[in-house]
């Protein structure tokens, strides 16, 4: 299953064989019940109504099994019962395991009667298939090709699927190499920038592999709008100054310590800061851009966004050193 049926009802998957048990009962009358009625196959959980058939609390299968024979549902009961709505998504679902760690689920109608039970097996099953379906192709595809394309391709055939993408990589370093020249003399006044060039290039394009990844993952499983971008983008500015000044930071102390230049050291570690936050903005902005254009964001973002980020991280680092230095 591919990750955009996370937007189905979960419904689609929960579970019809719950056991659900009247509150006024004893425990006696309880175990009585289940051994008369039976349980369905995966029970971790007795789910107790009240008279109209609502959800009023849970009893885990330990507690009803080690509480005494006289006392009443109601009474051995967990009352704050977490519950999935019916209207909900899978991917709501798999949120809920995250959150709270439990072993299952009920799904409740709007009046809180239980029309089914989610439980654990179905999040592990939902996240190991992702992860073997999806943990190869995620490697190429952000590499710039489907891993369906080059699998067991002829030479020819992966050639052509593969250079397009180096292409815009060559081009980037084209311009890189370019920027370089034309900054050789700010290079030639200081040489410690050359030094950690290196460095501030492997960050731009660390984060923006990271924001691009948490984009695309989002991307999957909903239906992106203006409103989410721009939230979307308010979250990665926080994120981006957050990362930026504190490696900017690290990195100028950094400098200051080895070669006690005040100037190198501000240029350098604003340089950073304003890589971090260019770098978020494409990892960002690029997979969002070409889902907008009906695109596959995970074949072209990763290229893209690297060239992007490499061409700009440029410009700020020589650009700041130039007029500070």
């Amino acid at each position: 299953m591919s990750p955009t049926h996370l937007s189905q009802p979960v419904t689609d998957v929960a579970r019809k064989d719950f056991t659900t048990l009247r509150h006024e009962l004893t425990v006696q009358q309880a175990l009585d019940a289940i051994r008369h009625l039976g349980v369905g196959e995966k029970i971790v959980y007795f789910y107790v109504v009240d008279e109209a058939q609502r959800l009023a609390g849970v009893v885990p299968t330990r507690r009803l099994l080690t509480a005494p024979l006289g006392k009443r549902m109601s009474e051995i009961m967990i009352e704050r019962v977490i519950t999935i709505p019916a209207n909900a998504t899978l991917l709501d679902a798999c949120e809920a395991f995250v959150m709270h760690k439990f072993l299952a689920f009920p799904v409740v109608d709007e009046t809180r009667r239980i029309v089914g039970v989610v439980d654990v097996g179905f999040f592990t099953e939902e996240v190991f298939d992702m992860a073997a379906r999806e943990r190869i192709d995620e490697a190429f595809e952000a590499m710039g090709f489907h891993v369906a394309q080059v699998r067991d391709a002829s030479p020819w055939r992966g050639f052509r699927y593969r250079f397009p993408w180096l292409l815009t990589t060559i081009g980037s370093g084209t311009i890189c190499a370019l920027l370089a020249g034309a900054f050789e003399a700010t290079l030639a006044k200081s040489l410690v920038l050359a030094f950690f060039l290196t460095m501030v290039l492997g960050l731009g394009e660390s984060v923006s592999m990271q924001s691009m990844t948490v984009t695309i993952q989002a991307l999957h499983a909903i239906r992106p709008t203006f409103r989410w971008y721009l939230r979307a983008l308010v979250r990665e500015t926080g994120t981006s100054l957050l990362l930026g000044t504190a490696c900017g930071t690290l990195v100028a102390i950094i400098v200051w310590f080895w070669h006690r230049n005040p100037l190198a050291s501000l240029s350098i570690g604003a340089s950073i800061l304003l890589t971090l936050c260019a770098a978020c903005l494409f990892g960002l902005s690029v997979p969002a851009l070409l889902h907008a254009l009906r695109l596959d964001p995970k074949i072209a973002a990763g290229p893209v966004t690297l060239a992007l980020t490499d061409v700009f991280t440029l410009l700020a680092y020589f650009g700041l050193a130039a007029v500070l230095l």
